[in-house]
Order: structure tokens, then sequence, then C-alpha cells
């Protein structure tokens, strides 16, 4: 799938979620081996290799295996399959080994990774989710947020990190440094002023959010003057207002700013 762009990988896995609800139905009682080699012989090996990170992608590692695997507990014979054990202690990330330093992907794909850092739903490896991470955090998003924007079982993104870097350790490779996550991000007066324009002109607070890899909250402080209250540019009215009353103008950073409702 390397020679793929991000977006391409994107609207490839998009295409084939159907195909993996199918198979996944089959599997659970609807169909039986032939039926799935059926909806396997009907696609080509790129779609194959997208199929299996799709279906992948619908399981949560963070859940006991014995509930994964809760619905084969038993064969014909009504001997268990699944060891007890691991219906209580053991999830699917636990039997997960870690990928030895000449099996890791060490190609990066930097659009992949920008992608990723604002949100993007693209397909990256180990490495460019790393680079990912280190980038989002470097412009102030925090890991909670980035298990929101990409739809992750909160704290998904803080494992990723922390396995990782014990994987590097065991390796004996050095961690890339990181940003604080909580780090609050710095605008330029003519980005603050373009972010106000925008949003006067009707780009919604998640679109700039995305836009400027921050979260909506600050983008709203900024429209609404709370930050940057020197700089200019239109400053959104308070929710009080209605639509249809007169704006007043203000002045910020020697400037006139007109107040706009929204």
């Amino acid at each position: 799938m390397t020679a793929l762009s991000a977006e391409e990988r994107g609207d490839l896995v998009e295409a084939l979620l159907p195909v993996a609800a199918h198979v996944v139905t089959l599997v659970h009682g609807d169909g039986g081996p032939q039926d799935v080699q059926q909806v396997f012989a009907g696609l080509d090996a790129v779609q194959k290799d997208a199929l299996l990170v799709v279906l992948a992608g619908m399981v949560d590692p963070e859940r006991p295996v014995g509930d994964l695997l809760g619905w084969v507990s038993f064969d014909e014979h009504g001997r268990t399959i699944v060891p007890p054990a691991w219906a209580v202690r053991t999830t699917l990330r636990d039997m997960a080994p870690e990928p030895p330093a000449e099996d890791d992907e060490t190609y990066v794909d930097e659009v992949a990774v920008a992608a990723y850092a604002r949100g993007e739903r693209v397909a990256v490896n180990a490495r460019e989710r790393l680079a990912a991470v280190r980038q989002a955090a470097g412009m102030g998003i925090a890991y909670t947020e980035l298990d929101s924007m990409h739809g992750l079982k909160r704290g998904s993104t803080a494992t990723f990190v922390s396995r990782t870097r014990r994987a590097y350790q065991a390796r004996g490779e050095a961690f890339p440094e990181f940003r604080r996550p909580d780090a609050v991000r710095s605008f330029t007066d003519e980005e603050v002023v373009a972010i106000r324009e925008k949003s006067a002109a009707g780009v919604t607070d998640m679109e700039l959010a995305m836009s400027y890899g921050v979260d909506q909250t600050t983008i709203g402080h900024i429209c609404r003057g709370r930050k940057y209250r020197e700089v200019g540019g239109p400053i959104r009215a308070p929710r009080e207002s209605r639509p249809g009353e007169a704006t007043r103008v203000v002045w910020a950073g020697g400037r006139p700013g007109r107040v706009v409702a929204g």
C-alpha cells in the first residue's frame, strides 16, 4: 500500500468497510468458508492488504481475549478452546509481540504523518504514527485529543507512546524527545486575524481547529477575543447576541475590529 497516497489509502479503507462488515457477518454464522473465500477472490492484492487493516481496526485491543473469542469458546465436543485465565486478565494488546527492529517499517510518509496529526483518518505504520503524535504534541494537541479525533478509546495514544518507548529502549535506540502534549500553541498576529476573518466568513471552529492543529476551544477563545485581545480582526459577538442586531466597532491593537454575530 506504500504506492498509494494518504488520500487514496483513506478512500480505499472507506470503500472496504462494507466488505469487512460482510466478512465479519459470514464468519459469525451467516456463511461458511466458501462464502468467505468468494469474497476474497474478488479482491486484488492491495485490497486484501487494506481489508486486513480494516478488520483489525474493528477490534478493541483492550478487551480480554476470552470476550473476543467467546463465540468459539467450545468445540464440537464441548471442550473449552479459550483458556479461562484469558477472559480474566489477558487483553488482545497483551498478546501482541513487540516488533523486532528488523521487522519495523522504516518508511515514513510525511504527508500521512501531517494528515494523522491533523486528525484525518489515514493508514500509518508505527513509525509514521509516532512521528504524527510527536508533531501533534508539538502543536499543543494532547494525547486524549488525538484519541477523540481518530475515534480511539481514551488512553490509546498514551499507551502506544509508552509501549513504543519501551520497545526503543529494549532495542537500545534513543526515543525521540516529545514536547509536552499540553503545551500551548502560539499564533502570529497574521494567523489570529486570518482565523477571525475565516470564522466571520462562515468557516466552522472544527475546520479551523483541524487546519491549525489545535482544539475547537482554542479557536473559540481566539474568535471571541478571549485570547490575543491586542490583535485585530472580526471579534465574534457574545452568545447572548441575536442575529440581526447591529454590530459595533471595537479597537484592538490600534486597528478596528468588527464584532460579528455568531
